[in-house]
């Protein structure tokens, strides 16, 4: 095949797969090197930040013919304002602090894109020792204890439109308790989390590893649930950007996902590999936290505080066989029908215009192909929730309107 030949094939298809004899797919513009030499990827101290930072550490991204910088941020809006107005080029982000910003409820309104899921499951919901003293362990003896012991209860989450706002609300309600009627919530960075309940500020928190674990290790907190038991294999960091990155730096966007969806698969590759990143992401530069807190729950090894012990196979994973980082649509449009559920949207959205917007499953799929990684036949999924309920993405408006709970 000649080049014009192949680049006609490329742009008539759509997609692209791997090409013999070059070092990856050529693009439909008629080049595959990336516009772009240097990436700035910002990152918040969570263990799911792992495969941006190996990709760069083990050289994936020079691979693909891009530097990927990884740069440490402070807070989720922080990295919202710093995508916005262009301080970073992508970042390991909230779903639905995207999906947030894309539509204007999350801070400045700006066309967002979500280019590929990064993690599934490996986040918890901490309650304070003070809590576990008086019997309050999990969701049901929690909800006895706030109908009984009457006062102001106080929950922190990392992002109004994140993924952890979304799951300690739905695990609260799940159990009686709204928590816009029945509870203080509050935004707190995921770092600050154990300093804060350490002083009193909070009786419980969701966020990312290993500040569930930290807490643990630390003799303040206990885990109440992992969020992998509040929804199996649960969409949660992406890498994201502006619409306006991926219309302008294609070729670097892609380079960039094959570069992290290398460094995912080989974190989930084994032992080794995993402690090799627990190690490496523990440094002062990336979570500076020791290693033994993070080195046991990306095994799936659990404990929950109060001498409880288990080994869970639905732990976090970044790679799965492929499983965890296609942008499925549902994924998008589930967290739009939390944020409808809880008054953060007025109005029903056009959920699955939204997602068609925002998850930038072309991209996705001509990166995958180049590494032969397998892409699903649907670009939706369907789930079962710890309430029951079963999401499919189907009728979207119907499952918001749905909850018994709900403002």
């Amino acid at each position: 095949m000649t080049r014009r030949t192949i680049l006609k094939t490329a742009a008539t298809a759509g997609a692209v797969g791997a090409v013999a004899g070059l070092p990856s797919a050529v693009w439909a513009a008629g080049s595959d090197k990336p516009e772009l030499e240097e990436v700035k990827i910002g990152f918040i101290p969570l263990t799911d930040c792992a495969s941006v930072v190996m990709a760069s550490m083990l050289g994936f991204d020079k691979k693909y013919g891009v530097k990927i910088v990884p740069t440490k941020e402070a807070s989720w809006a922080g990295v919202r304002d710093k995508l916005v107005n262009g301080d970073l080029h992508m970042a390991h982000v909230l779903y639905g602090l995207i999906y947030g910003v894309h539509l204007g409820i999350g801070g400045p309104k700006k066309d967002m894109a979500v280019l590929m899921s990064l993690n599934n499951n490996g986040q918890a919901i901490t309650l304070s020792k003070a809590l576990a003293d008086k019997k309050a362990v999990d969701g049901a003896s929690l909800a006895k204890l706030m109908s009984t012991d009457k006062r102001e209860y106080t929950f922190a989450q990392t992002f109004p439109t994140g993924t952890h706002a979304m799951w300690l609300y739905y695990w609260l309600a799940t159990y009686g308790i709204n928590p816009m009627k029945d509870a203080k919530v509050i935004t707190v960075p995921p770092p600050q989390m154990v300093a804060n309940m350490r002083v009193g500020n909070m009786d419980g928190y969701c966020v990312g590893e290993p500040w569930g674990h930290r807490a643990i290790m630390d003799g303040i907190g206990i885990t109440a649930v992992t969020t992998q038991d509040i929804w199996q294999d649960h969409p949660e960091k992406v890498l994201g950007c502006t619409d306006e990155f991926t219309k302008k730096y294609p070729n670097t966007a892609r380079a960039v996902m094959m570069a992290v969806l290398e460094a995912g698969k080989w974190i989930d590759a084994g032992l080794q590999n995993k402690l090799k990143m627990a190690e490496t992401i523990a440094a002062k530069s990336y979570v500076n936290t020791g290693v033994d807190a993070i080195n046991q729950r990306i095994l799936g090894r659990y404990q929950n505080g109060l001498g409880k012990t288990w080994d869970d196979p639905n732990h976090m994973k970044f790679f799965n066989d492929g499983k965890v980082n296609f942008p499925y649509l549902s994924d998008g449009m589930w967290f739009l029908t939390q944020h409808k559920r809880w008054g953060l949207l007025k109005d029903h959205p056009d959920y699955l215009g939204v997602a068609k917007q925002v998850n930038k499953i072309d991209l996705y799929k001509q990166a995958a192909s180049v590494l032969n990684v397998p892409i699903p036949k649907d670009v939706m999924r369907t789930s079962k929730l710890i309430d029951g309920t079963v999401w499919d993405g189907k009728d979207p408006k119907k499952y918001a309107d749905g909850f018994k709970i709900k403002v």
